[in-house]
């Protein structure tokens, strides 16, 4: 067990993962317990969360579990005041949750459009909305935001609510930075690329591989220079960063984990 995150105590949403393997935000919060902390895991599917529980427990951890719909305010409300209950403080605000549909602006829905900024956009400003004063009672902490870079790149697959609310947590999170700087709160996200997670499965294999999630995958690696993509530990680690002291003078930034795709978007 590490210490990089020793005492503190870390929210971190979308701790389950929505299919076997490990998710970014399952990922994490195994990572942020092994180094120390107190995880308190958040999942609209708790059985998920649970899942995830028993992994950090099983490692000697702290984990406490959560059912929330974070794109509901009274939950987020609820689930911010069970965590000061139980462990007293958040240190850290981890922002996990998202959701992909494939379709550009003439073929998707309204009824869509308002679920994907509800559940990726509002989700995000609901649980800094409640986090955000007890960090500043307590006297700081960091929020991790996960975007991607559909904020600021034409990926090659047309889901224009996608791109729209990644590029929106951008400037949600440098608001915040910003806002809360004298505050000792830092704010900052993360923007990963291409990534083998059980959570590209079901949205994308009819996009990129007709219906082949083997194709897709195949098809994926080779977009990226290193010719794979990368997994849930690549995003861990950044957002283990950017939550530690070591990241004690970093606010506002945009850190793009994403094997270099970027660099050769056109």
């Amino acid at each position: 067990m590490g210490e990089r995150l020793k005492d503190k105590v870390a929210i971190v949403t979308g701790a389950g993962s929505v299919g076997p393997g490990w998710g970014n935000g399952k990922a994490t919060a195994v990572l942020f317990a092994r180094e120390g902390a107190r995880v308190f895991a958040v999942d609209i599917n708790l059985a998920a969360a649970e899942e995830t529980k028993g992994i950090i427990e099983k490692e000697g951890g702290e984990c406490t579990v959560h059912k929330v719909d974070v794109s509901k305010s009274d939950e987020v409300k609820a689930m911010v005041a069970r965590c000061v209950e139980t462990y007293g403080r958040i240190d850290i605000l981890h922002n996990n949750v998202g959701m992909v549909v494939v379709g550009g602006p003439v073929e998707t829905s309204e009824e869509t459009w308002d679920r994907v900024n509800a559940v990726n956009l509002k989700s995000m400003f609901l649980t800094c909305k409640y986090v955000l004063p007890h960090m500043e009672r307590q006297g700081g902490g960091a929020i991790v935001n996960i975007s991607s870079i559909a904020a600021i790149r034409y990926t090659g697959v047309p889901y224009v609510t996608y791109y729209a609310t990644k590029a929106g947590i951008l400037q949600l999170t440098q608001g915040i930075a910003l806002q809360y700087a004298e505050k000792n709160i830092r704010a900052n996200a993360i923007l990963p690329g291409l990534m083998n997670t059980p959570f590209i499965v079901e949205p994308l294999k009819e996009a990129y591989g007709d219906g082949d999630v083997d194709k897709m995958i195949e098809v994926r690696n080779n977009q990226c220079p290193m010719k794979r993509m990368g997994d849930a530990w690549d995003v861990a680690y950044a957002a283990l960063f950017l939550a530690s002291d070591e990241a004690k003078y970093i606010t506002g930034a945009q850190l793009v984990v994403d094997g270099g795709i970027t660099c050769k978007y056109v």
